[in-house]
C-alpha cells in the first residue's frame, strides 16, 4: 500500500490523531511546538495532493475500501484541492505565529486545549473540503464549528465579552447548522443517497416541492455559516473578541470554506436544470452580494476597534465572492475562487499584524495605532502593504480579484454590478484609511491605556506575518497559479453543472 494512495485521508488523519495527543504535552512550549509541525506535515501534504490533482485529474477515494454511494468518498478535484491547500497553509502559518499571542491572550491552563482545539478545527474544515459525502460535510462542519465556540470563548482572559460572542456564534451556527441538515434529510429523502456524485445524478428530473425544500434550507444554513448579510450578525463580535490568533484563522480560512460548500451544492450537486438555481442566483445571490459589500462596508467605515472593522470588512468581501458566484458563468465562478484564495491571504495578513500591536498595546482600538509607525515599523508595513491589497491596488491580490470579478460581470452583461465593485472598493479606502492615516501621521500616546512601546513584536510572529504579506504581492504578479488553477476547476464545476463551458 503507497503513500501516494492514502494521500486525500493524510490531511485529515494527521490532524486528528494530532489533536488529542497536543492535550499530553507539559505546557506552555511543547504543545505550540507539536501543534506547529502537524500543521507543517498536513500543509506539505495538502501541496502534494494539489499538485497531483493538477497534473493527474480528479481523485477518488474509498473509504475502508467500500466503494460509494455505500462507502463514504473522499473527492478532490481542483476545486476543493486548491481550498484544502488554503487552510493547510493559513493553519501553518496561523501555529508558527501564534505562540506569544496565545501566551499573553489565553489562560496558561488552557494552552494545549487551545492548540489542540484548533487543530481539530482544522480538521474539521478539512474534512467538509474533501469529503465527497454530503452528510460528513455535515458531521465536519459541526467538528469544526465546536472547536471554533471554545477557541473564541477562550479569548474570554483579556474580554469578557468574548463568552458572549462564543455563545451567540454558539446559537447562530446550531440554527444554520439545523437548517443544513434538514436540506440534506430532504435531498436523501427524495434521492435515498448521500453521496454527491450519485446525488447529481438522481436529482435530475426531480424538480419537485421536496427538493425545492431541500436546496433552500441548504441555502439559508450555508448562509448562516458563511455570513451572508444579511445573516452575518454572529460574525463581528467573534473575530472581535476571540483570541487574536484565532480571529487570523478563522478570518482566512472559515468563510472561505463554507462559500466553497456552497459553490460544491450548486454546481456538483444541483444542476443548472432546476429553476430554482437560476432565481436563486438572481433573487438571492447577487442582490444580497452587492447590499453586502455596500453595508457592511459603509459599518467598517465607523469602527473604533480595528479587528471589528475588519470583521465588518469581511462580511463586505463576501459579498465580492457571492457576487461573482451569481453571474453563473465561468468567469464569474473563477473570480469568486481566485477571491476565496486572495482574500485569504489580505485577511489573515492584517489580523496577524493586529494580533502584534495587541501583543505590545493590549487593545485594538485605533486610539493603540496611533503612531504606530514609529513605535512599530515592520507591522505597520506589513499592516499597510495588506491594506493596499483589500483595496485593490495593482501587483496586489486585492487588484487581481477586482479585476477578474470585473472582467466576469462586463462578460455576463451586469455592467452595474462592474461600477458597484469600483464604487465598494473606495469605501475600503475609507476605512482603511482611517487606520493608516492613525499610523503614518498621528503622534504615539505617551501616556494613558493605548501607549504602545518602542518595541516590536517578536521574529516568530513578524516572520510568518510577512510570509503572507509578500504572498499578496507574489501573488498579485504570478497570476497564472491562481487563476489558472481556478479556471480549471470552474470549467469542470460548469460542465458538471450542465452551464456553458
Amino acid at each position: 500500500m503507497s503513500l501516494i494512495a492514502q494521500l486525500p485521508v493524510l490531511p485529515i488523519i494527521i490532524p486528528l490523531i494530532a489533536a488529542p495527543l497536543t492535550l499530553l504535552l507539559p505546557k506552555p512550549r511543547l504543545p505550540w511546538m507539536w501543534a506547529s509541525l502537524v500543521s507543517g506535515v498536513t500543509f506539505a501534504a495538502s501541496a502534494w495532493l494539489l499538485a497531483v490533482v493538477a497534473n493527474d485529474g480528479m481523485i477518488s477515494y474509498h473509504l475502508g475500501d467500500w466503494a460509494p454511494p455505500l462507502g463514504i468518498e473522499y473527492r478532490v478535484d481542483l476545486a476543493n484541492a486548491l481550498v484544502l491547500f488554503l487552510v493547510s497553509g493559513i493553519a501553518a502559518l496561523v501555529f508558527a505565529f501564534s505562540y506569544h499571542s496565545v501566551r499573553a491572550e489565553v489562560d496558561a491552563a488552557q494552552t494545549p486545549l487551545f492548540y489542540g482545539a484548533l487543530l481539530i478545527c482544522m480538521t474539521g474544515l478539512m474534512g467538509v473540503t474533501i469529503t465527497g459525502d454530503a452528510f460528513n460535510v455535515f458531521v465536519f462542519l459541526e467538528i469544526s464549528s465546536l472547536s471554533t465556540y471554545a477557541l473564541i470563548a477562550m479569548g474570554a482572559r483579556r474580554d469578557r465579552r468574548a463568552l458572549t460572542a462564543a455563545f451567540n456564534y454558539l446559537v447562530m451556527g446550531t440554527i444554520g447548522a439545523t437548517f443544513f441538515v434538514i436540506g440534506i434529510g430532504l435531498l436523501y429523502q427524495a434521492t435515498g443517497t448521500l453521496n454527491m456524485a450519485d446525488l447529481h445524478q438522481r436529482l435530475i428530473g426531480q424538480d419537485n416541492r421536496m427538493v425545492q425544500a431541500g436546496f433552500a434550507f441548504i441555502l439559508v444554513g450555508m448562509g448562516l455559516k458563511l455570513a451572508m448579510f444579511p445573516m452575518h450578525l454572529w460574525l463581528p463580535n467573534a473575530y472581535t473578541y476571540a483570541p487574536s490568533a484565532v480571529s487570523a484563522f478563522l478570518a482566512a480560512t472559515a468563510t472561505k470554506v463554507a462559500v466553497y460548500v456552497l459553490i460544491r451544492f450548486f454546481f456538483s450537486v444541483f444542476n443548472f436544470d432546476f429553476a430554482f438555481i437560476s432565481a436563486a442566483f438572481t433573487y438571492v445571490l447577487l442582490p444580497l452580494g452587492l447590499a453586502g459589500m455596500f453595508v457592511a462596508s459603509l459599518v467598517a467605515v465607523f469602527q473604533d476597534d480595528v479587528k471589528r472593522m475588519l470583521a465588518y470588512s469581511s462580511v463586505g468581501q463576501i459579498g465580492y465572492m457571492l457576487l461573482g458566484l451569481s453571474f453563473a458563468t465561468v468567469e464569474g465562478l473563477t473570480a469568486s475562487l481566485v477571491h476565496i484564495f486572495n482574500h485569504a491571504l489580505m485577511k489573515g495578513a492584517l489580523f496577524m499584524a493586529v494580533a502584534c500591536v495587541v501583543l505590545r498595546a493590549g487593545s485594538s482600538s485605533i486610539h493603540a495605532f496611533a503612531g504606530l509607525a514609529k513605535r512599530m515599523p515592520v507591522t505597520t508595513w506589513a499592516f499597510i502593504l495588506s491594506g493596499l491589497s483589500l483595496i485593490g491596488v495593482p501587483l496586489t491580490v486585492g487588484f487581481i480579484s477586482k479585476w477578474y470579478l470585473l472582467d466576469a460581470a462586463f462578460s455576463a452583461g451586469h455592467w452595474y454590478a462592474g461600477f458597484l465593485i469600483v464604487a465598494s472598493s473606495l469605501i475600503a479606502l475609507l476605512y482603511f484609511g482611517r487606520v493608516a492615516e492613525a499610523m503614518l501621521l498621528r503622534a504615539p500616546a505617551e501616556e494613558g491605556r493605548y501607549v504602545v512601546p518602542k518595541n516590536e513584536a517578536p521574529l516568530a510572529m513578524l516572520v510568518p506575518m510577512w510570509v503572507l504579506v509578500l504572498a499578496n504581492i507574489y501573488f498579485g504578479m504570478r497570476t497564472g497559479l491562481t487563476g489558472g488553477l481556478a479556471a480549471r476547476a470552474a470549467e469542470a464545476l460548469m460542465l458538471t453543472a450542465g452551464g456553458a463551458p
